[in-house]
């Protein structure tokens, strides 16, 4: 099984290089444990968030899924709780309520297959396999998504999405989709998902106290697969812009000022 071998190739490697290190690195946080953030991001073989952020052992939380989706607090089990009993609500929890964290990253990418499937579902109803996982997941949690991005398709490319949760204080914010028209319409649906799955965040009662008092703050970033660009959504600009030497700085401010006038 060659899929197999190339793991446990792997594996050796990391034994006779890495281990030593990151077993050091494990003992210092075992105890003290301080991650800064937790990153939803697709289980896509490409997304590799560890080596994008250079993030350490320690430094953060990362919870994987087909979309980067999080279901949205509404969508309740068979016995009615208001949190969804799926793994990105328990992971919020542990995070926020447990591992007090202060950021809340959504982080999706370009040529996305969850998404592509989304949309092509969208485009043809009868491809939806009702015994399929996959297409219930990505239609529950990805249909907001596609309401938006028909609203942009049928608009100037100028046009500003709103996305808001039911309690405009916790998530209320405008956005200009690729405004330049650099990206294909199943790229578009996946930044504008990647934004609309904030506002399933901020659904979560448990997390709203954190939002409101200015301890949680959530954050939207995108990948593009092809040119290794990293980008995050501007608040204050509306759109996503790439994180370079340029930019890096002043999103950062946008962020320290969004924390300073929370705590007022």
């Amino acid at each position: 099984m060659p899929g197999l071998h190339k793991v446990l190739e792997g594996i050796l490697r990391f034994r006779s290089t890495v281990r030593a290190d990151l077993v050091k690195q494990f003992e210092k946080v075992r105890d003290h444990p301080d991650p800064k953030a937790v990153f939803f991001t697709c289980m896509d073989s490409r997304m590799l968030p560890a080596r994008f952020t250079q993030s350490q052992v320690g430094d953060m939380f990362v919870v994987r899924n087909s979309g980067n989706m999080i279901p949205h607090a509404k969508n309740y089990g068979i016995s009615g709780y208001e949190v969804s009993v799926t793994t990105e609500p328990a992971a919020l929890e542990l995070a926020v309520k447990r591992g007090k964290i202060n950021h809340v990253i959504v982080c999706g990418h370009s040529d996305c297959k969850a998404i592509n499937t989304l949309f092509n579902l969208h485009q043809c109803q009868t491809k939806f396999d009702p015994e399929s996982p996959m297409d219930h997941w990505l239609r529950r949690h990805g249909y907001m998504s596609i309401q938006k991005l028909e609203q942009r398709l049928k608009s100037e490319s100028s046009v500003k999405l709103k996305f808001e949760s039911e309690n405009p204080n916790l998530i209320s914010l405008t956005a200009i989709i690729d405004p330049d028209e650099k990206f294909n319409v199943e790229d578009k649906l996946s930044q504008i998902n990647t934004l609309q799955q904030l506002t399933h965040v901020a659904s979560h009662g448990f997390l709203q106290e954190f939002i409101e008092t200015g301890r949680v703050f959530l954050h939207a970033m995108w990948f593009d697969i092809y040119t290794g660009n990293m980008y995050m959504f501007s608040k204050k600009q509306e759109r996503f812009l790439i994180i370079d030497e340029e930019t890096a700085t002043p999103l950062e401010n946008e962020v320290d000022e969004e924390m300073k006038e929370a705590k007022k």
